[in-house]
């Protein structure tokens, strides 16, 4: 019995073979179908003169091909998620004993107490405090960019806290370990077999009103205005390190109890040093935790994605001491969800393509993107291509800077005695949290989250991917890590400036990962690497199509064949094979119609603005005129925008840099299909503009929710009308003399 039970795997993977049969002929009827385009659109380059100037406006018809281009160019780079789409199942219960398991550090991220508020952050760290893992191999850094009094306030009552919530979790098996989940109800099902134990129902309101007092202590030190940017003493772009390991001695009825090891790190700061945003938190976190802890495996959260379910370090543990597996497997992804997702997601705020779609493509070839946060990484895939045994002293100390605790810790395992040799600890530790010590060494080049890059992450996935590691993704039914999604327009944009703008970077730096990768990593896996980096590319074509056809029917000039024209089957097939088969995906993964019309509007809305805005950003930035940054995004909720988010109503109080685009590509189309239609009335050749009519008709109908925050909406997401009226009219008077010319 115990044989068989010792040879069954840790995890499975199933190739998902419909899908697959489904994927690669659409991939070729659609492909077939482009073949056919790009014949129609040369043939037009070799009529002779004559005909091309009868027939249509030369510079109208090589823009509307370049974006037909570009769009069948991102068409392909997106296919190679679907060659081979899979899933896995992990069995944690086939694990070892809890002795045998490895040490796991956990990572957590913040910046600001402002935008990311200190009892939401300590949520985070609690949850993490009680993963369903042993306390003594589990290890919980908290870096703070902010070096905010208020945050490690927060961290010692935090702390105090843990040490009421993590036996009441341990006692009752609570599942949702994050105090402010587990109060708001959001699982029903959470006081399972204890519901009716009288004795429960006392614990859990005792440690109900422990929270409350938790919350309030925050609160109450919060108004006392001691962390804000301006209080004496607090510089946040420039101070010494910060590093506190929490542990209070505290006077009360508590029984000893197992707590894991936490630590407060804000690292060194100076205004004449670059701290390279959250990949420069991260590898001090690295050093430090290197000659604290030093746990083979790392758990990176952001300060919002709490633990949902406490079994997530086991579900990675599943592939990371699988023998067949581990030796190469460098990270396990899991997917990230939100808590206050609506039904219909109108800003698709969930990313539904990319974690139900695109990782498990990815994962059929060699694992997919590392995603930021919610992933269980090996340390020893962080440390670079150096060999560290056999290697002399000062080649390491080239390598990885000039603390020999650090160096020394490399050819070490989990460190179980931090306790006994702490002074020592934290004196190595604020050396490796300060702003020189990776001057002359390769951090952020070959050894931890690489720079040049605002998503490090991205950059950091895709090198060690080209080293020969591989990553997993794992989606268990249970979602592991819940956060708050942005729930207002000008948050999403703005947040998706900056993702489309890194991402854009990487493919025109020298990581480009269609020249850095096929000789790196299969040929497919670069494409997928290289689909993410051009995806802000649809500003483009969509510009083009709101703008070209549109003016091209006000001016009788057709882009496109007549409705009786054996072509016309060929651009109505393709238009009617995206659409369907982006239906059938969102489908597939549980979606509905409504939100496959609201994925087609955000990707409109998102393509002719933060796409394009993302781009110009590293274009800017390649060239030297701007230099990187970086705005967390605000994790403050507000309540008046969550409701009108779960309404299906668009928030446009959003700035005009976003608003205006929108309005002013509107107009051009309902003014260019309303003097279209009258000129059609005149002229009578409907069937050759039909196409042109249908495009503006199409983009007019998707974007309505735009009419109506003009013309009916009196909420406070409508769209002002001082604002409307300006952008519009500019618009109207442009197009007029445009006609005129």
């Amino acid at each position: 019995m115990e044989t068989s039970q010792e040879i069954l795997p840790l995890n499975v993977c199933h190739v998902q073979k419909r899908l697959l049969i489904i994927n690669r002929l659409h991939m070729f009827l659609h492909s077939t179908a482009l073949c056919i385009l790009f014949y129609y659109r040369l043939s037009f380059l070799f009529q002779n003169q004559e005909t091309r100037t009868s027939t249509s406006h030369l510079l109208a018809w090589l823009l509307v091909f370049a974006s037909e281009t570009i769009l069948s160019f991102i068409w392909i780079l997106g296919q190679a998620y679907r060659w081979c789409p899979v899933s896995r199942t992990a069995f944690p219960e086939r694990l070892p004993e809890d002795d045998k398991l490895p040490a796991v550090d956990v990572f957590i991220c913040t910046t600001d107490p402002v935008k990311e508020p200190t009892v939401d952050v300590m949520n985070t760290v609690l949850s993490a405090m009680a993963l369903d893992y042993p306390q003594e191999k589990l290890h919980v850094y908290l870096s703070d960019d902010g070096c905010s009094p208020l945050t490690l306030h927060g961290m010692r009552v935090a702390w105090n806290f843990a040490r009421w919530w993590l036996p009441f979790c341990r006692r009752y098996r609570i599942k949702s370990r994050c105090p402010k989940a587990y109060f708001s109800g959001l699982k029903n099902d959470d006081d399972g077999d204890f519901a009716r134990s009288s004795v429960y129902i006392e614990d859990k309101q005792k440690i109900k009103e422990k929270y409350e007092a938790f919350k309030e202590e925050i609160k109450t030190f919060r108004e006392d205005g001691a962390f804000f940017r301006d209080s004496p003493g607090i510089n946040v772009g420039d101070h010494q390190s910060v590093i506190e390991v929490i542990q209070e001695n505290c006077n009360d009825d508590v029984d000893n109890v197992k707590m894991p090891l936490l630590v407060y790190v804000s690292r060194e700061k100076r205004t004449s040093h670059p701290h390279h945003f959250k990949a420069g938190a991260l590898n001090v976190l690295l050093r430090v935790s290197s000659v604290m802890s030093n746990a083979p495996y790392i758990l990176v959260l952001d300060c919002d994605m709490f633990c949902n379910d406490p079994i997530s370090a086991r579900y990675a543990m599943c592939f990371h001491l699988d023998p067949k597996i581990s030796s190469s497997l460098s990270f396990v992804q899991f997917p990230q969800r939100f808590h206050n997702i609506s039904k219909n997601d109108i800003y698709d705020s969930q990313l539904r393509s990319l974690f139900t779609l695109q990782w498990q493509g990815m994962d059929g070839l060699k694992g997919p993107v590392m995603s930021g946060t919610c992933f269980y990484i090996k340390r020893k895939s962080l440390l670079g291509n150096c060999t560290i045994k056999g290697t002399e002293l000062k080649q390491l100390r080239d390598y990885f800077g000039s603390s020999n605790e650090l160096i020394k810790s490399l050819n070490q395992n989990y460190t179980s005695n931090f306790v006994s040799r702490q002074h020592i600890s934290l004196e190595e530790a604020h050396l490796l949290a300060s702003c020189k010590y990776e001057i002359g060494s390769k951090w952020g080049q070959e050894v931890g989250f690489l720079y040049g890059s605002v998503v490090e992450d991205f950059l950091t996935g895709f090198f060690l991917h080209c080293n020969g590691w591989t990553s997993v993704f794992c989606e268990p039914s249970n979602p592991q890590f819940l956060g708050t999604a942005t729930t207002n327009l000008n948050d999403v944009l703005i947040q998706g400036s900056r993702w489309y703008s890194g991402l854009f970077e990487n493919g025109i730096n020298r990581f480009c990962p269609l020249i850095y990768g096929p000789s790196r990593m299969p040929l497919l896996q670069s494409l997928c690497f290289a689909e993410l980096t051009y995806f802000p590319l649809y500003c483009f074509p969509l510009w083009c199509f709101a703008i070209i056809p549109q003016l091209c029917l006000l001016n009788g000039i057709p882009l496109y064949p007549k409705v009786s024209d054996p072509f016309f089957g060929m651009f109505l097939y393709i238009f009617l094979s995206a659409l369907l088969k982006h239906l059938q995906e969102v489908f597939l993964t549980g979606g509905t119609l409504y939100k496959w019309i609201n994925e087609q509007r955000i990707w409109m809305m998102k393509s002719i603005t933060c796409h394009l805005y993302g781009c110009l950003d590293a274009l800017l930035k390649k060239v030297g005129i701007r230099e990187a940054s970086f705005l967390p995004t605000n994790k403050v909720e507000d309540n008046e925008q969550t409701l009108l988010y779960q309404m299906d109503k668009y928030d446009f109080q959003a700035s005009n840099i976003f608003i205006v685009p929108m309005l002013a590509l509107l107009t051009i189309n309902i003014c260019c299909f309303i003097g279209g239609v009258l000129r059609v009335l005149l002229v009578g050749d409907w069937d050759k503009m039909f196409i042109q009519f249908f495009l503006a008709a199409y983009i007019i109908t998707v974007n309505y929710p735009i009419i109506e925050g003009v013309v009916i909406r009196k909420d406070k997401g409508h769209i002002s009308k001082l604002a409307a009226i300006h952008v519009i009219l500019t618009t109207v008077i442009i197009l007029a003399i445009f006609t005129l010319l």
